[in-house]
């Protein structure tokens, strides 16, 4: 019997669901790696063939099946051979959903149950060999994640499972997990991301300084909804609502890290919790290998989220010494980045979901009347340290006058 090919995972998934479909991987069912390269397909990877199509270049792989041999997200070996079935290869999936396949006449093949599930909005394990791999916890709260608008929720057993897993999750490499992790954070709804993993115990595994944020109390007058953790996720709801990047969520998911190791006796008050949080938010970042610009803008937020707020009471001295360390006119870019994020966080309360957030237009605009035509003072003569004191006090008469009229505007 000739080789069969197969759409597979998350192409038939998403098609079923109406969906866009982006990417589509393929399965080869009967055959060998010299029969596909004598095809024409391009061998890539090395634990187990995966060959690129000659003219498409989408992702084709033999059927297989996996052993676990040790701890871990590597603890497997792989078998690909021609005897390999269809039904053998979807079962090593890690959910009913993403184990379906579709052949070259349409038909739907569903050993395990998929189009039920989709039906009936369920997160399921395909077989107990779920249990092996660790990453698949985080995958399985990354998908309820993405899915959660639909309302699908995650199976009882499956969830127990996932909670069996949980202390395996320290033997996964730091790559694999902010990758799960920076996916989910994109999502539609990542603070589902983070409560699954709260729910199954894998949170305080991979990111204690977020776990440790739950039960922390904070004044009703500012926080109606008082859970330090309970804000942390409403406004990750808000950052994606903002459709923000993934290094304003992180920052979103960090900003307020100092309030778990706020002293007892200051609370539910957490007066300089910003600053304590940086020690916090920088051990995060090294351990998962955060990239350098989410942890620089993560930090940014944390220590000046509660300025931003607080706008209107600063001195000029003061507004223009925060534009200064936001390096707002070198990187606008981040500076908008940084707005989005204390965004998020003022409207992530109980009850100022829909509020609007003025302080993103005093900031722009204070920034904006700071912007000094260097030109014009090197023509006047200005150099070096002359030239640095001219723009600071140019910089600062400009804030003093938009200050005052800010005021007078908004009295």
């Amino acid at each position: 019997m000739s080789p069969r090919i197969y759409e597979v995972g998350g192409a038939v998934r998403d098609a079923l669901l109406g969906l866009p479909v982006h990417d589509i991987d393929y399965v080869v069912v009967g055959a060998t790696p010299d029969w596909l390269l004598t095809q024409g397909y391009r061998q890539v990877g090395q634990d187990f063939p995966v060959f690129l199509h000659p003219n498409t270049q989408a992702e084709y792989a033999l059927a297989r099946t996996e052993r676990k041999r040790g701890s871990g997200y590597h603890g497997f070996i792989c078998d690909f051979h021609p005897e390999v079935t269809l039904e053998a290869d979807l079962e090593r999936r890690d959910l009913t959903i993403n184990a379906m396949a579709k052949g070259d006449d349409g038909a739907i093949i569903d050993p395990y149950g998929g189009q039920r599930d989709l039906r009936a909005k369920v997160l399921r394990h395909v077989s107990p060999a779920f249990a092996e791999d660790p990453l698949r916890v985080l995958r399985v709260a990354r998908f309820a994640a993405r899915f959660a608008p639909l309302g699908f929720r995650i199976a009882d057993d499956t969830l127990a499972l996932m909670h069996q897993l949980s202390g395996e999750l320290a033997t996964l490499t730091p790559e694999r997990i902010w990758q799960e992790t920076e996916r989910a954070l994109m999502s539609t709804d990542p603070a589902t991301y983070v409560q699954v993993l709260r729910d199954c115990g894998a949170l305080k595994v991979c990111f204690p300084e977020v776990d440790a944020l739950f039960g922390v109390p904070q004044r009703a007058d500012f926080h109606p909804e008082i859970d330090t953790g309970l804000h942390t996720l409403m406004a990750l709801t808000q950052a994606a609502k903002l459709h923000a990047s993934s290094a304003v969520r992180f920052a979103v998911l960090v900003h307020d890290l100092g309030k778990a190791i706020t002293p007892a006796t200051l609370l539910p008050r957490h007066s300089g919790h910003e600053v304590r949080g940086l020690p916090l938010i920088d051990a995060l970042s090294a351990r998962l290998k955060v990239p350098a610009a989410h942890q620089t803008l993560a930090r940014l937020v944390g220590e000046f989220h509660l300025d931003c707020h607080r706008a209107t009471s600063h001195t000029p001295e003061a507004i223009l010494t925060r534009l200064t360390r936001l390096d707002v006119w070198r990187r606008p870019e981040r500076f908008v980045e940084f707005l989005t994020a204390c965004e998020a966080d003022a409207r992530g309360r109980a009850g100022f979901e829909q509020t609007p957030y003025w302080q993103r237009d005093f900031w722009q605009q204070a920034a904006a009347v700071c912007h000094i035509d260097n030109a014009a003072l090197l023509a006047q003569g200005y150099r070096g340290a002359q030239m640095a004191e001219a723009i600071y006090g140019q910089r600062l008469q400009r804030l003093t006058d938009f200050l005052r009229d800010w005021q007078k505007a908004h009295d």
